[in-house]
């Protein structure tokens, strides 16, 4: 595996669609006037700037925020402006890259300690002569 570079939406920039439409929720008047939600798509499919391996890398991990042609979509209407909001999604855009590239962390199978399995098999026997003494004398 090679050593990964750090995706920016400035080296993406030639790549990124940006659509507007008008976005939902408070703001009065200027909701029904004014297109300030940014649709941000990047095309990973027939990017030219991602290898190969970024690009599976990508289509896996995000899959759930791109079309099935391969397109990876973010929306961003948490402003009132577009140009917050268009801002917003390339913020948006550059973290889920670099979340998508974070290895995981393997996990270490761990034992119990001897302290823990003797404290276990202690309460064990505990509730055991508990429900002992429970019990009725004819059984």
């Amino acid at each position: 595996m090679t050593t990964q570079r750090k995706l920016t939406a400035a080296l993406l920039a030639h790549e990124l669609d940006f659509s507007t439409a008008r976005s939902g929720g408070p703001g009065g008047q200027n909701v029904n006037k004014v297109n300030t939600k940014v649709i941000l798509k990047f095309d990973v499919a027939q990017s030219q700037v991602l290898t190969d391996e970024e690009r599976d890398i990508i289509t896996r991990k995000l899959r759930a925020s791109m079309t099935n042609e391969g397109v990876l979509m973010v929306v961003a209407q948490e402003s009132r402006s577009q140009l917050t909001n268009k801002e917003t999604a390339v913020e948006k855009l550059e973290k889920m890259l670099a979340k998508a590239f974070v290895k995981k962390k393997a996990r270490k199978a761990t034992k119990p300690t001897k302290g823990a399995v003797q404290e276990r098999i202690k309460g064990k026997k505990q509730r055991s002569e508990k429900k002992k003494w429970r019990q009725s004398p004819t059984d």
